[in-house]
């Protein structure tokens, strides 16, 4: 069905709405969907503010792929999160400032994994790191399922292996840089592809992993 092939894919309307990095699993969330409708992208920032807004936004863009019928639109607001999945946040009270972060089960908030607090450290290294950490589980489990996060930033990250941030490292953060060290070891020995989503909270509510402390 795909005449070329992009880096990520948005299905708006398909058996599994979302955001895809690969052609193989788009074709199998629209294969044989009625009204499917879906989009190739060249950069994760640009799918991820596509999968946010309306799809009709983007009907005379290029690439632009649906057999749908104009009556039988889905409201946006029917769109759900995946389960089974694992959501993660971090907590950091000033930024920087003190931060721990966690992953939880989606649909029962249960939580799998719960790392610090760190003297000194932001939302998005948290986020990145919980990001991390929840791939290298699945992967010890063996399991496959999608990673959620509230943050593009830390999801940036993940994509190009990367932790672009200006904490300064020192004797505080030393312990915090480490880590990031050998997340971003790890995505490198792992190439993926990564199953991270973006969590849309104007739709879904607070992300499940939320500390609370807002």
């Amino acid at each position: 069905m795909a005449k070329r092939t992009y880096p990520f894919y948005v299905v708006w309307k398909g058996k599994q709405p979302g955001i895809y990095t690969s052609w193989e699993e788009v074709r199998n969330q629209v294969h044989g969907y009625s009204g499917a409708v879906y989009k190739g992208f060249h950069s994760l920032e640009e799918a991820q503010k596509a999968f946010e807004d309306d799809f009709e936004k983007y009907i005379h863009q290029g690439s632009f792929n649906t057999s749908m019928d104009k009556n039988s639109d889905v409201p946006k607001s029917h769109i759900q999160p995946v389960v089974p999945s694992i959501c993660v946040d971090a907590s950091c009270e000033g930024n920087p400032g003190p931060m721990e972060y966690r992953g939880v089960y989606t649909d029962t908030k249960e939580e799998i994994f719960r790392v610090g607090p760190y003297p000194l450290g932001t939302n998005n290294i948290g986020e990145f790191l919980a990001i991390v950490h929840s791939l290298a589980w699945l992967k010890k489990k063996n399991l496959h399922m999608p990673i959620y996060s509230d943050s593009d930033t830390a999801i940036s990250w993940v994509q190009h292996k990367k932790c672009k941030t200006n904490l300064e490292r020192n004797s505080q953060t030393e312990e915090l840089f480490q880590l990031i060290d050998r997340a971003i070891i790890w995505l490198e020995e792992n190439p993926g592809p990564y199953d991270v989503r973006k969590w849309i909270t104007h739709l879904w509510g607070e992300n499940p992993a939320d500390f609370g402390k807002k």
